[in-house]
């Protein structure tokens, strides 16, 4: 078992936790979590399409007041942090 976390799962969770906050941009997030080749390569195909499904609806969110959409900013967030664990829990088995 790998006891290190993965540097790029790391980095989007530490980004989650920002966005979270309010210290770091909708926008930024998405680009940040959309440019993980490396990353999406060791997982199963699956995690991508989650990945990119999560990231369609956040994107959509920020385009209107935080809970004014069908798509619940916090709801996605909550979601996106699942995700992470999950990765994280296949790539260090």
């Amino acid at each position: 078992m790998n006891p290190e976390p993965h540097p790029d799962l790391n980095r989007l969770d530490q980004a989650l936790t920002e966005l979270q906050a309010g210290r770091l941009d909708t926008r930024q997030f998405v680009a940040l979590a959309r440019d993980q080749p490396a990353l999406l390569a060791q997982l199963p195909p699956r995690y991508a399409e989650v990945l990119h499904g999560l990231l369609d609806r956040l994107e959509s969110s920020a385009l209107f007041d935080a809970e004014s959409c069908s798509f619940s900013q916090r709801d996605l967030t909550d979601s996106m942090r699942l995700w992470l664990q999950k990765a994280t829990s296949l790539l260090q088995a």
